[in-house]
């Protein structure tokens, strides 16, 4: 079978190649995952830091009137626990959204959203903003850290395009390294001279849920909806450069530009969860690779398996990072990085790495 037989999807529902116990897979852990999340959002609303039982806050929950008329109650379920595991969610599909563009489109299993400079952007706009600007508030350092992420995004995708074999991979990870350690380096040297901000950007650099507040997602919905929009738009394209640039091209993909347009989604998406979040290690790399193990080829069924799959952890690592330490909170970040640093090692000795890249 020729390449352009195997990219051309089949009249039917499945995609030629795809075998149907792989499709049959996918569809059970996308109904699993889907099921997962609205109990964990239940458990993320029952437990907490605070002197509020996960009674009390289930009779809030269901409507008790003696629990709706405690105004200790609201806080704890509406005013702080709801925003955090609305941002979890958001976070989680964010990352693993974009984590599973990028490696779709570099062809490599171990990339995740920092190769492309947005956190240490982000970080570098942060300091920024503490510094020269007074941006003190959580709402003013979003702000910052949304548009940090996005301009070194963007100063990536400028370089990257630039010159013979613009969009190739390897010039997307270069460009993504080389701008992600002169902003780390800025950084540094902006806090050296400034230690009155670094208390404050210490804190938002661990990377936590805490203190977010739903106007602080409100104004970020329409650019996530652009991001996850463009991503399943690009779920065709990246089929076909699954076979190869080469391959691409004979079923008439430009793999520059689908490399461009997935690393602006990937910035879109790895930018607000920054924002939200600050920096937020691991989700990005594992998420994806967990969806290929369900999904198999198939690129749709890699997105929304990854989404699923890192929102959900993202609301378990939330929880458990309420109550490894009670009454004290550990930064989610932390927890991540427990369970991601061992994982990447897995990952980078399984001989199903090896079999990704090769398939790629």
């Amino acid at each position: 079978m020729s390449i352009v037989q195997e990219g051309r999807p089949a009249t039917g529902s499945r995609p030629t190649g795809v075998p149907p116990r792989e499709g049959r897979a996918a569809m059970w852990a996308v109904t699993a995952l889907v099921v997962l999340l609205p109990a964990l959002v239940l458990l993320s609303l029952l437990i907490g830091t605070g002197s509020s039982s996960a009674g009390g806050a289930w009779d809030y929950l269901v409507g008790d009137p003696a629990a709706r008329a405690d105004a200790q109650l609201r806080l704890a379920v509406v005013d702080v626990r709801l925003p955090r595991t609305l941002g979890a969610v958001l976070v989680g599909v964010c990352l693993g959204t974009a984590g599973c563009l990028l490696q779709a489109a570099t062809r490599n299993p171990l990339a995740e959203t920092g190769l492309l400079g947005v956190n240490s952007g982000a970080a570098f706009a942060v300091v920024l903003g503490l510094t020269f600007f007074g941006a003190d508030s959580p709402a003013s350092l979003l702000v910052w850290a949304l548009g940090g992420g996005m301009v070194a995004s963007a100063a990536v995708l400028l370089f990257a395009a630039s010159g013979r074999g613009g969009g190739s991979p390897l010039r997307l990870v270069l460009a993504g390294s080389a701008l992600g350690a002169t902003f780390h380096g800025l950084t540094s040297y902006v806090l050296l001279g400034t230690r009155s901000t670094f208390d404050t950007y210490r804190y938002w650099t661990i990377g936590s849920l805490a203190g977010i507040e739903i106007s602080d997602l409100l104004p970020l919905l329409p650019l996530i909806a652009v991001g996850l929009l463009t991503a399943l738009g690009c779920a065709r394209p990246l089929a076909a450069l699954g076979l190869g640039d080469d391959g691409a091209r004979s079923l008439g993909h430009h793999p520059g530009r689908i490399r461009l347009v997935v690393a602006g989604a990937v910035s879109l998406l790895a930018g607000c969860a920054v924002a939200v979040a600050g920096p937020i290690a691991f989700l990005g790399l594992f998420a994806p690779y967990a969806a290929r193990a369900l999904a198999g080829a198939r690129m749709a069924a890699q997105l929304v398996l990854s989404a699923l799959v890192a929102a959900d952890v993202m609301i378990i690592a939330d929880v458990l990072a309420r109550i490894v330490i009670r009454p004290w909170e550990t930064p989610v970040s932390v927890l991540l990085a427990f369970v991601g640093g061992p994982l990447l090692v897995w990952i980078a000795r399984s001989s199903r790495l090896s079999t990704a890249g090769a398939a790629a």
